[in-house]
């Protein structure tokens, strides 16, 4: 459960999860230029509730972007490109921050969506 503190920082009034107003326009950018791997994820995996969850795409949570989100299930999708073997410290915080708000976070390379999509769509049902 989210502490008080975080939860009067974090919630609006109608119960979305603030964010920081510069995101907006970022996020909507990433939703224009996705990666290759985050497109082919979108549009094999999740589009269209195909998860019979809805999704969004880069949304922005506080202070992050997450490339997908549940507000069902509380997930975040992350597809982690060479990049992120340089930012492990940063995203292992990221990941504890968002589970101090109940978000569990997967995180996926995306050589595997390349490489075997069809073991990635398993691995995305068995967590939820």
């Amino acid at each position: 459960m989210v502490c008080n503190y975080w939860e009067s920082k974090l919630v609006a009034k109608r119960g979305h999860l603030k964010y920081l107003d510069e995101l907006r326009e970022l996020s909507r950018k990433g939703r224009r230029k996705m990666t290759k791997t985050e497109n082919i994820f979108w549009y094999e995996v999740l589009r269209g509730r195909k998860t019979g969850y809805k999704f969004l795409r880069q949304k922005p949570i506080h202070r992050f972007i997450l490339d997908f989100y549940c507000r069902e299930l509380l997930m975040a999708i992350e597809i982690d490109g060479d990049y992120h073997h340089y930012r492990r410290n940063i995203d292992k915080e990221r990941d504890k921050f968002l589970r101090s708000l109940n978000i569990v976070t997967l995180r996926i390379d995306s050589k595997d969506v390349i490489d075997s999509l069809d073991k990635v769509k398993r691995e995305v049902k068995r967590v939820y």
